[in-house]
């Protein structure tokens, strides 16, 4: 068996966090096996769905580098859709309904009041049909038998079929809802794997009955918990923090998916400079129940650990020219974002203004301007500069290095100057020794 895993977002809007996790895990899973990661674009409400969000999810899954074997549109798929859900009306599996919304909310309220679950109930057979209404459809659960299967995360599941609604599956305008049209994609699409988020349980149950009503064998499934912000809910930031956000924000992408990789497993979440990594350790029975908790603070901070790692030649082309391999390698350490190299150029080629030193600092910035010139700018500057000055002034640790970093940097910290000055060309930092 080929493993054959969808990702299969609504274009009504754009990608989240919670999506893209759900896109991780099954790009992963198929990667993982040598399978098939499949694209399908669920456009069946023509209404709310856009062109512009198609483009931006094929962008977002470029971006993250989720690469992917097929797409599929449901929109194209309507024919399809009419012959199977025609094959299941003829064998009695679904069937008509003209309850309208106000009636089915009344019997829920009088089915609660006594105490019982609010299941559908069906209409008696040869009821009178209401003159004039458009039927909606609901597919017939078959009551006879449990609904059994074991996710990969959740373990052993059990439905009883009689607590459960007969689902609507097409709407009384001939338009579909979301259960049918994905059982008959998953089966023509060949997926064998559905991995999604907890609140499709019972869902599930549902369509398992529905690929056996189709005459095919349900794939497997992986009911993954739902993510939740950092004050221990779900969170309405969760839901609109897109990934152009992200973008803007400097976040890489990898280091986005090492993180979704690992929340809510039981795994560490570690700096990876490549999706490599990830794929190999993708495994859903070290996947937990408990809500996955997403941090933006901790995505900063991993994003910054993995820049640390990062080669220059994967971050080359988002540097400015002026940023060369040996200075992306010095100052690496003190970025949180590629976005911070370009406040580098200055400290390496000026111009910059360093602040107005310290009446306390005057002897130690006299003393470098006087033995600077004479330095090997070819060796270890910082070391023959700040050994040359202590000799000189008897000064040391902060009372040394603060004052020659502020006038070489402008900048309190930073990189390993040892690093860092050979760098910056001779005539420039003696120039910035000088100044006063």
């Amino acid at each position: 068996m080929t493993v054959t895993t969808r990702f299969a977002p609504s274009p009504t809007g754009h990608l989240h966090v919670g999506n893209v996790r759900t896109a991780l895990h099954n790009w992963l899973w198929a990667r993982k096996h040598g399978g098939r990661f499949l694209l399908r674009i669920d456009d069946t409400d023509l209404e709310r769905s856009k062109e512009e969000y198609v483009a931006a999810i094929r962008a977002d899954l470029a971006w993250l580098g989720f690469d992917i074997d097929g797409e599929e549109r449901q929109s194209a798929r309507f024919a399809l859709y009419e012959a199977e859900f025609e094959k299941l009306k003829a064998a009695g599996r679904v069937y008509a309904c003209y309850e309208t919304p106000e009636e089915l909310e009344i019997r829920r309220k009088i089915l609660l009041s006594r105490g019982l679950p609010p299941v559908y109930e069906r209409r008696p057979e040869g009821a009178p049909v209401p003159d004039g209404v458009a039927p909606h459809w609901r597919f017939r659960l078959d009551h006879e038998a449990p609904i059994e299967w074991t996710d990969l995360i959740r373990g052993a599941q059990h439905f009883e079929p009689k607590t459960l609604s007969d689902p609507v599956v097409r709407r009384a305008d001939g338009s579909w809802l979301y259960l049918l049209p994905s059982v008959i994609d998953d089966i023509a699409m060949g997926i064998s794997h559905v991995v999604r988020g907890e609140d499709h349980v019972s869902n599930t149950a549902a369509q398992i009955q529905m690929f056996e009503a189709l005459g095919a064998a349900p794939p497997a499934f992986a009911h993954e918990a739902l993510l939740v912000g950092t004050e221990g809910k779900l969170s309405k930031r969760l839901g609109s923090l897109g990934m152009a956000d992200l973008r803007e924000a400097g976040i890489e992408p990898v280091a986005l998916a090492a993180l979704l990789a690992r929340l809510g497993t039981s795994d560490p979440v570690e700096p990876v400079t490549s999706l490599a990594p990830l794929i190999a350790g993708i495994d859903f029975a070290r996947f937990g129940r408990a809500p996955a908790r997403f941090d933006e603070a901790e995505l900063a901070l991993l994003n910054q650990k993995i820049l640390h790692h990062t080669d220059y030649a994967a971050v080359a082309p988002r540097l400015p020219a002026a940023i060369g391999e040996a200075r992306w390698l010095a100052i690496r350490p003190n970025l949180m974002t590629v976005a911070e190299a370009a406040e580098w150029v200055p400290v390496f080629d000026g111009p910059f203004a360093p602040p107005p030193p310290e009446a306390a600092d005057l002897p130690v910035l006299d003393a470098a301007a006087a033995v600077a010139p004479a330095i090997d700018w070819d060796a270890d500057p910082w070391h023959a500069l700040t050994d040359a000055v202590k000799a000189a002034t008897g000064a040391k640790g902060r009372a040394l290095f603060l004052p020659l970093r502020r006038a070489l940097t402008a900048r309190d910290h930073g990189p390993d100057m040892r690093q860092l000055l050979p760098l910056i060309a001779k005539d420039e930092a003696l120039a910035r020794l000088s100044a006063r």
